[in-house]
């Protein structure tokens, strides 16, 4: 695994060593789980443009307000 040098100010790096200490984790490890969660979030966040651009357009020339209603009549007569 390859190493990497930063540089924190002293705030962050007090939260850090807590965070460390509360979580009963190394600095490295704290780091490595939040580096990780930025890539995920980062991979949900294009999933989500990539389903948006997709869908563009979807529903064009139609009211949306009759599409609603048709749709909400269509869920009550399900339920019944």
């Amino acid at each position: 695994m390859p190493r990497t040098v930063i540089t924190l100010n002293e705030e962050e790096k007090r939260w850090l060593d807590r965070k460390a200490c509360e979580q009963g984790l190394s600095m490295a490890e704290v780091i490595r789980r939040a580096v990780r969660l930025m890539r995920a979030e980062e991979s949900r966040s294009e999933e989500f443009d990539e389903l948006l651009s997709a869908t563009i357009g979807i529903g064009s020339g139609e009211d949306g307000l009759k599409v609603q209603r048709r749709l909400r009549n269509e869920w009550k007569r399900r339920s019944h």
